[in-house]
């Protein structure tokens, strides 16, 4: 048995989940889930059927891990010790990381959904705004090449696709510390071979 169970959709957040693993270099198998038929032991693991889902196989026990930014910080504990931040970088990573997964993603959420945050009730939600998070995260990539500055971590997984994904379907504006980021991180080997494998399972799908 693999060490890893990876439930997931190749059209879907999933993606970040299978870059993380193979940046750790883990051992995994992977279950492709049909949208339509989710498998048992996947609402077993996750009872919202929610992508990605892994399953850690340890000696006596499964331990089941949701949610793509814990899943990529999980990875590195359990698999990628080089991939976790040194002491100095602890700050920045986490800060990111959680920055990323919340008011990054509430505020895209929001706006492809037409919602408009009233100018009076801007302090409710996580985000604020969709412009300040943006500037937020553009002034945060500003004279430095990675999350935590010039060395490539977990973090840059979960950060990168956000912003990976959002340049690519046009739900955060071209910037030019967007760009050059998203560059640096599609040159990873592990970055082309995770999404080689999920363009060919769409392509194959879409046929």
């Amino acid at each position: 048995m693999a060490d890893y169970t990876f439930f997931f959709h190749p059209m879907s957040r999933a993606q970040i989940a299978r870059w993380a693993l193979h940046e750790a270099g883990a051992d995994y198998e992977p279950v492709m889930v049909d949208w339509d038929a989710k498998p048992q032991a996947l609402l077993d693991a996750n009872p919202m059927g929610k992508l990605p889902t892994i399953v850690h196989h340890v000696p006596g026990a499964d331990h089941v891990v949701t949610e793509a930014a814990a899943i990529c910080h999980y990875l590195a504990e359990q698999t990628a010790p080089e991939l976790l931040p040194k002491a100095v970088e602890m700050a920045d990573y986490f800060r990111y990381l959680f920055f990323a997964a919340g008011p990054v993603e509430q505020a895209v959420t929001a706006r492809a959904m037409g919602w408009d945050v009233p100018e009076d009730r801007q302090a409710m939600p996580g985000f604020g705004t969709y412009d300040r998070t943006v500037d937020a995260l553009d002034t945060m990539l500003e004279g430095r090449k990675f999350v935590c500055g010039d060395r490539f971590t977990m973090a840059d997984v979960y950060v990168g696709s956000q912003i990976d994904w959002g340049l690519a379907f046009g739900t955060l504006p071209e910037r030019e510390s967007f760009a050059a980021y998203r560059e640096r991180l599609q040159e990873r080997p592990a970055y082309r071979k995770s999404k080689a494998i999920d363009e060919k399972l769409i392509h194959e799908m879409q046929k």
